[in-house]
Order: C-alpha cells, then structure tokens, then sequence
C-alpha cells in the first residue's frame, strides 16, 4: 500500500507541473509569439535589409537580441493583460481562464517582472534607443490593459497599434522608412482593428458583465457591424494603393485573396447573431494575418530566390 502511495505521488507531481507549464503557455499565448518572431524575421530579411546578404542579416545577434525581447515583452503584456481582463474572461472563455489559473498570482506576477527585465536588458545591449522603445512598449501595454481597455474606440485602436508596435524597432535599427512598409502598416492596423471589433462581438456577454466600454455595448451589435463594414471598405485603399503604386510582385495575389475573403465575411457577419459565427470570422481574420506573415517572401520573388542561391 505504501509502496502503490509512493509511486502515485510522482505521477500525480509530475501532472500537476504539466498543468502548471501548460497554463504558463497558455497565459503568453506561445504560438502569437511564434507568429511575431517569425514575422519579424521575414521582415528583417526580405524587406528592411535588402541590400545585405542573407546570412549576414540571420547572423546579426542584435536582430535576435530583438526578436527575443520583443518576444519576452509580448508574453509580459499578455499576464498583464490576462491579470485586469480574469473576471470577464470567465465568463466568456471559462474552460482556458481556468487553466491559465493553475499558475498563482505570485508565480505570474514574478514571470511577468522577469520577462520585462530581459526586454528591456537586451534593448539596451542592442542600443539606448531599443532600451527605451521596450520600456515604453511594457508601459503602454499596462496602460492599456489597466485602463484603457475599457474605454470606447480607444481601446479597440490601442489594442491594434500595440500589435504592429513591435516593428518599429526595426525601423529604428536599419533606419528604413521606405513609404511601402508604411502603407503595409496601416492595412496590417485595419485588419487588426477588425479583429479587435470581432473580439468584442464575441464578448460582448463578459463585456456587459464587467461593464467595458466597447463598441458592442455602448452603441449596440448593429453600430459594431457597420463600424467593421466600414473598416472592411477603408482597408480596400491601402490594398489598391499597394498594388497600383508599388512593387508587391506575387504579393498581389494574396492581396486578391484576402479582398474575397473580407467581402465573404461582410454577409457572414450580418446574419451572425451567435458566439460561434463571431468566432469563425475572427478564425478567417487569423488565417490572413498569418497568411500576410508569409505573402512577405512573395513581393520580389525572383531576387529571393536569387539571394537564397548565393548563400
């Protein structure tokens, strides 16, 4: 009997830490993080550092210096964010807000210290000005999460522009504001406005319990879908911008898709009345940012291809 005790209380540990280590995933949502070191990288390589070779862009510790705390930022933000949002999502994911809970606050509060120590660290190993983009990107995420998530509008353009935000630092470190990766910005922030519209469609019960101030509950499901009809339209003109007035190459085709994608969804959304249809527009959302991530190899092909074989 004491041995059978024995040998559960192993198994039962080792469970309990493979919970553990799953929430802790779940709470830095690992494969967002992926998605952005992955874009990052695509980005440094094949768009901002064009005039280097390729293995001297991936040899850069700096770029990877980058990708890491811009990665270690990100998960900060999103304990933060889960901290201020654990009531409301609750009541709109409970089965994920549960498991994220397996971790204590203290574990969660020191792991979120840490991670914004290593950003801010490694910004400054790169350059002051990287050190002071990161503690201004760790601040401005907890604003938003304590504040300015509940505000109408606001919160719904902060949440955008802090996904795009990470990028800039690239900018700053290869000093390249050519127009193109601007006007790429903004159709990246619509999208992502979109999906923040989205977000607060399928919440909207959490929404009203916590008493956020979102566009859903302040001004009603039918104002919330016309503000995305709208954005769906405005978004048509950095598309057409991108494709009449610079080179995009192959890019023009998932350029095409992703405009019959936002059109599919326009009747899909008005006939929505349902969580689970909120649910999968925002699940066609992510296949385009995703998608988008990749399309970047595809604006000059050839010359890729090109500097690929000189490796």
């Amino acid at each position: 009997m004491n041995h059978e005790a024995a040998t559960s209380r192993p198994s039962s540990g080792f469970k309990e830490l493979s919970l553990k280590v799953l929430s802790l995933f779940s709470s830095v949502r690992l494969y967002n993080i992926a998605l952005i070191a992955i874009a990052q990288l695509l980005a440094a390589v094949f768009i901002m550092a064009t005039d280097r070779p390729v293995m001297e862009v991936v040899a850069d510790y700096n770029l990877w210096l980058i990708i890491v705390a811009t990665a270690a930022a990100i998960s900060a933000g999103y304990i933060i964010n889960n901290f201020y949002d654990q009531e409301k999502d609750l009541i709109n994911r409970p089965q994920k807000t549960l498991l994220e809970n397996q971790v204590s606050r203290s574990t969660l509060w020191s792991v979120y210290f840490s991670l914004n120590a290593i950003s801010v660290t490694l910004g400054f190993i790169v350059s002051w000005r990287a050190g002071l983009f990161y503690m201004g990107y760790i601040f401005a995420m907890w604003f938003y999460s304590h504040k300015l998530s509940k505000v109408l509008f606001l919160g719904n353009l902060m949440a955008a522009a802090l996904s795009i935000t990470p990028f800039f630092v690239l900018f700053m470190y290869y000093r390249n504001f050519y127009p193109v990766i601007l006007v790429h910005g903004l159709f990246l922030f619509l999208i992502l406005s979109m999906r923040e519209l989205i977000k607060d469609l399928e919440n909207l019960r959490g929404d009203l319990a916590q008493d956020y101030r979102t566009v859903p509950v302040v001004l009603g499901e039918r104002k919330a879908k016309q503000f995305y009809t709208l954005i769906t339209l405005v978004t048509m003109v950095p598309v057409a911008v991108l494709i009449l007035f610079f080179e995009t190459g192959y890019m023009s085709y998932y350029f095409t898709f992703i405009t019959g994608a936002l059109l599919v969804c326009l009747p899909l959304l008005w006939s929505s009345r349902r969580k689970r249809e909120y649910l999968l527009i925002h699940f066609i959302l992510k296949i385009i940012i995703v998608a988008g991530v990749f399309s970047i190899l595809l604006i000059d092909l050839p010359a890729i291809l090109e500097r690929l074989n000189n490796l």
